[in-house]
């Protein structure tokens, strides 16, 4: 077992080299740059990509030429070029792309990634700074959503074929079909003011007077703040987990050892949580870190941005259209890592939850 985390671990470096190659190239592709977005406020345009996608584009195009790919800028309607020669050696541009990627990765290796192109503040810090809203998302809603699907996995394990079955799973798959954002709409009209009752705040972690609250006060106020965010981003999640327990129960049950378990004499409590759950489980319970980096790094932005939280999607997304390079390709870089060690600890859950598995043995 400890050649195979050696191999996992060795591997993760190229890996983690081969996704930032590629994103890097993607980029310099991309119309639009840093450079481009400052030249465009400065003229009153806004966002560059108005100019590239609207009716301007074709004088846009006349005026600034790409800063991913190092050249200098034309005319650029009365800039000096002085002016974007500097602009150009502040943002690193100067350099031919090839020397810019390796002064990057270079950086990334002493755990250096630099500060956001317009907000002053390093990368680090900005991360930190949002990661309270994406930690809340993700962990309550993978929590309640595992204690929510495997016991309704395995009530319908036990209960295969009844009524209880059948209308578990039409419940199940209804909420499964309904779009996060459509249900996360649905709580917003009616519990948060919308159009009918006014029980939930939309805004934030904590109120305004969290800090002058007492301790089980401010546990309450946290709770209260989170229950529709998180309840819009989990309805998805019982779906796929409820279905996945009570199949791996159903195929637990039909095998051998069970039935002599039942011959044995023991009761069927007896059987299901001291036989067949730690076996059942093993698929359900060794996928939770990846399923929490799911939910924490993915499709968050939306209930993010309709409940007014500032998390890690609102900053993804704002760092992309805002060509925030060092935020972007920081933050790769950091979620890239944390997706291959979370791998890694998927397989080594495997192993402790059932110590057959061998990873270490495969060719």
């Amino acid at each position: 077992m400890g050649a195979y985390v050696l191999r996992r671990l060795l591997l993760i470096l190229p890996v983690l080299l081969g996704i930032m190659i590629i994103n890097f190239a993607l980029v310099q592709f991309v119309p639009g740059g840093p450079i481009e977005q400052i030249i465009a406020n400065m003229e009153g345009q806004g966002d560059v990509l108005q100019g590239v996608t609207g009716g301007q584009g074709d004088a846009v195009r006349s005026d600034v030429t790409s800063g991913l790919t190092g050249t200098t800028y034309v005319g650029s309607r009365g800039l000096p070029p002085e002016f974007i020669a500097d602009l150009e050696r502040q943002f690193g541009f100067d350099k031919p792309p090839l020397q810019r990627f390796l002064l990057m990765m270079g950086n990334y290796l002493r755990l250096d990634f630099g500060e956001s192109y317009f907000r002053s503040i390093s990368v680090v810090d900005l991360v930190l700074e949002k990661m309270p809203v994406s930690i809340t998302l993700g962990l309550w809603s993978t929590v309640i959503a595992y204690l929510v699907s495997i016991p309704l996995g395995i009530a319908k394990a036990t209960r295969d074929g009844t009524r209880f079955d059948t209308w578990t799973s039409a419940l199940v798959i209804v909420a499964y079909a309904i779009p996060g954002f459509l249900f996360a709409i649905l709580l917003l009209v009616l519990f948060a003011g919308g159009s009918y009752f006014q029980w939930f705040p939309i805004r934030g972690l904590t109120s305004d007077n969290w800090a002058e609250l007492g301790p089980l006060a401010k546990v309450g106020d946290y709770f209260w703040h989170i229950a529709l965010p998180v309840l819009a981003s989990t309805i998805a999640s019982f779906a796929t987990l409820t279905l996945l327990t009570k199949n791996s129960f159903l195929d637990e049950i039909k095998k051998q050892y069970v039935m002599t378990a039942r011959a044995k004499g023991l009761t069927e409590r007896r059987v299901l949580y001291g036989h067949v759950f730690r076996n059942a489980m093993l698929i359900v319970v060794a996928g939770f870190p990846a399923v929490f980096v799911s939910v924490f790094f993915g499709g968050s932005l939306i209930i993010e941005t309709i409940f007014s939280l500032d998390g890690l999607g609102r900053l993804a997304y704002e760092a992309a259209v805002g060509r925030d390079y060092p935020v972007v390709f920081g933050t790769l870089f950091v979620f890239s890592l944390i997706g291959l060690v979370v791998g890694l600890v998927s397989d080594l859950m495997y192993v402790w939850i059932d110590p057959r598995i061998d990873f270490g043995s495969r060719g």
